[in-house]
């Protein structure tokens, strides 16, 4: 036991370092582009059933590091702006296939090649999925609402500026304390199966039934489709199944698929676009990641050069820096669990609600806004462990539960 456990640690420590140092540097090119990319602009120009529109959405999505669970308020949003079906799936395939910390932290356990076609193919799926939708669906003229002033610093729906120190400061927090809450359990989830990967299952294994492209390809979309996993966390399962000797075709069809389409997604496109969309949702998705998951095993087969999963055998970091890292990045998913799963107290002074798809600290903090903008709410406590909403206040118990409604998630009255 003791053995077993001094291996596993081991290996996932070493996932942990080489991930860390361009993990972070993610995070902090992911609160740049939340500072720079206001919410209001995402939705200003995806209205238009088109062409043009798809193409926006998957470009604006393939760099947002938006996970699984967060892209669906957003895309709830889209559509209650009347966004087109076809610009929704769009942004809701690229956005948490691919963005900027993702980028990074594939670079540094996958290599180059892995790093530049996974945020290609997010593209590729936003547009055929937009695409295939607006011409499979029915067209109709939109007026996109007015959107009101929203601020990616603060809460204050009125129209204001913030000082530079302010805004360096959010990007800062935003990459350290909110990013890291959003995707901190599927990363640790994914350095942990990674770790047990690397350690428990033979190469000879993997190389016999995984090491065959088209058997692989079938198994990664079985176990990706209904997996919840964001992109990031993706990446340690994926690496740990290439090194042991998996087609790297098959873990480009796992990096697509898993964060696309998991069960909340499916179940979201299937209620709120139908069934029609989430067909066309799903077979697109697929389509997409055969293809790219097979050209990219032909382009390797092809090849001279030794470009399969390389963890950098042309460049090292120092040890010192990834170990530094590393310290840091398990601090930070300490802090995170801490602040996730610290109950906050439900006073029972208030209304209560259970918010069932509420699951991580982006989830609360859309509905917390959301709620906070209603004349009367005097405070707003949220247990996330168990998806609990208490509001306190002169409010209605029908304008609590449309403004958790208009955030994008459901709720039940407890």
């Amino acid at each position: 036991m003791v053995l077993f456990l001094e291996g596993f640690v081991i290996e996932v420590w070493k996932l942990t370092i080489e991930m860390a140092p361009y993990l972070l540097f993610g995070f902090v090119m992911a609160g740049l582009l939340h500072i720079l990319i206001p919410q209001r602009k995402i939705y200003k120009y995806l209205s238009k059933p088109n062409f043009g529109s798809v193409f926006k959405a998957a470009l604006l999505g393939v760099p947002l590091p938006v996970c699984s669970c967060g892209v669906i308020p957003l895309a709830a949003h889209l559509k209650k702006q009347n966004a087109s079906d076809g610009s929704t799936l769009s942004f809701l395939v690229s956005t948490p296939t691919s963005g900027v910390d993702s980028f990074f932290a594939t670079y540094s356990l996958l290599g180059p090649i892995f790093a530049i076609v996974r945020p290609i193919a997010a593209f590729t799926s936003g547009i055929f999925v937009g695409v295939f939708s607006n011409i499979t669906g029915t067209k109709s003229r939109l007026k996109l609402e007015d959107e009101k002033f929203s601020c990616n610093i603060c809460d204050i729906s009125q129209p204001h500026t913030h000082t530079i120190l302010e805004k360096i400061k959010r990007v800062f927090t935003y990459a350290f304390f909110d990013l890291v809450e959003d995707t901190g359990k599927w990363l640790f989830i994914g350095l942990i199966l990674g770790g047990l990967i690397a350690f428990l299952i033979p190469e000879a294994f993997i190389g016999s039934y995984l090491g065959i492209p088209y058997i692989a390809y079938i198994v990664m979309l079985l176990i990706g489709t209904p997996m919840y996993v964001c992109a990031t966390g993706s990446i340690p399962i994926a690496a740990s199944l290439v090194l042991k000797g998996m087609a790297p075709g098959a873990a480009l069809v796992f990096l697509i698929v898993g964060p696309a389409t998991n069960t909340s997604t499916l179940s979201f496109v299937g209620g709120k676009l139908g069934v029609k969309s989430l067909i066309v949702y799903l077979i697109s998705i697929i389509i997409i990641a055969l293809i790219f998951g097979i050209l990219f095993d032909y382009v390797l087969h092809i090849s001279t050069s030794e470009i399969l999963v390389s963890m950098h055998e042309g460049f090292h970091l120092p040890m010192w820096i990834k170990t530094l890292a590393g310290i840091i990045l398990i601090a930070l998913l300490i802090r995170a669990f801490i602040s996730i799963f610290k109950l906050r107290r439900i006073k029972g002074m208030g209304k209560i609600f259970r918010v069932p798809d509420m699951s991580c600290k982006h989830c609360a903090t859309k509905i917390e806004n959301s709620l906070k903008n209603i004349d009367g709410v005097l405070s707003v406590n949220i247990n996330i462990p168990k998806k609990l909403v208490e509001v306190e206040g002169d409010v209605s118990t029908e304008q609590i539960m449309m403004a958790i409604k208009n955030a994008g998630y459901n709720i039940k009255e407890d």
